[in-house]
């Protein structure tokens, strides 16, 4: 079992990426931008049909933490599974879920993943490989050990990404799968999506450990702090981490350092935070602004062809939009179904 702990430390926070632009092509910058710009639009769609009373119950916005799963997309290979909390309308589009599905899902229709049933934190894709979406603080994170320890089974070279936040790192479910991963030398990424505040806790406040991924050092898992809001240091992250899975060496923590910029969730003000602390992070660090900037001084593409992206993904964000507002809504027949699995 492994036992070396990385200590890798942040990068300078106005660092854009720009000392690795020679080995990413303008194709792949172009990509991540649009990835990065499809969920904020989606994202922001979502919000407004909240508003509307389209969408009921919780919902919980991903705007400002693109980076984060589009970056470990990057790195991801066919096949690789993915689970995560109740933030997770951004992991579906970034794994290659339609829109159009997951609106619809969001609005309680029938054309949803889960036919209307789930909502955002119980929706599900078995071909994209996401494993939900879960509205029980941290109880993802064995699931994700166990989807892991099936891969090893099996034999696939397979690696699955277990997301969680700052503060679910508290759970104590999560140190009984820090140790049965390191245990069986899982191939999992054990992912801290630290946002910085717990729902409207600041980690400083409910966490007496600064760096949350040294907790895997009593375990001997590896892992080290990354910049969340750089998309390009997301993913030489996750490169190095699915590349250990993938070695057999066992679990790999990656503590992604990001930002929220709206409340926890749509019921959330947000009064922990003044906004003049949301707008510092929006002006300097704002990942997709950053990739943006990138595109443009490294002369890849033009300010022209970026807002042809971006009407491009208005389109269809107002198409999944329309897709679920004409979508019916679930018969009452649907009570009974999908309740148990074939034997």
């Amino acid at each position: 079992m492994a036992t070396r702990k990385t200590t890798r430390k942040l990068s300078p926070s106005k660092k854009t990426g720009t000392a690795r632009q020679s080995n990413v092509s303008s194709e792949e910058l172009k990509t991540l931008y649009k990835d990065m710009l499809l969920i904020r639009r989606f994202e922001e769609k979502a919000g407004q049909l909240y508003g509307m009373g389209l969408i009921g119950g919780f919902c919980h916005l991903y705007i400002g933490q693109e980076a984060v799963v589009v970056g470990l997309e990057a790195a991801a290979e066919e096949g690789d599974k993915r689970i995560t909390s109740y933030r997770d309308h951004g992991h579906m589009l970034a794994c290659g879920m339609d829109p159009k599905g997951v609106m619809a899902e969001l609005t309680g229709r029938e054309g949803g993943y889960s036919k209307g049933k789930g909502g955002s934190m119980h929706m599900f894709s078995k071909d994209r490989h996401f494993y939900g979406g879960h509205g029980i603080v941290g109880a993802q994170v064995p699931i994700g050990a166990g989807l892991a320890l099936a891969d090893q089974y099996l034999e696939n070279g397979r690696v699955t990404f277990a997301y969680f936040g700052d503060g679910a790192a508290n759970q104590g479910q999560i140190y009984e799968t820090f140790n049965m991963a390191a245990l069986w030398e899982l191939p999992v990424v054990f992912v801290i999506e630290n946002n910085q505040y717990a729902m409207g806790t600041a980690q400083k406040r409910s966490t007496s450990t600064p760096e949350l991924y040294t907790r895997g050092a009593a375990f001997g898992i590896p892992g080290e702090v990354v910049d969340g809001m750089d998309v390009l240091e997301v993913k030489a992250a996750g490169q190095r981490a699915v590349a250990h899975g993938r070695s057999k060496k066992g679990p790999y923590i990656l503590e992604v350092k990001t930002y929220r910029y709206r409340g926890h969730s749509m019921s959330d003000p947000a009064k922990y935070r003044t906004r003049e602390e949301v707008q510092k992070m929006r002006e300097e660090r704002d990942p997709i602004e950053q990739v943006r900037e990138i595109l443009l001084t490294g002369k890849h593409t033009t300010d022209d062809d970026l807002k042809a992206i971006d009407k491009e993904i208005k389109e269809t964000i107002n198409a999944a939009a329309d897709f679920a507002k004409e979508s019916p809504e679930p018969s009452l027949d649907e009570l009974w179904t999908d309740i148990y699995a074939p034997a």
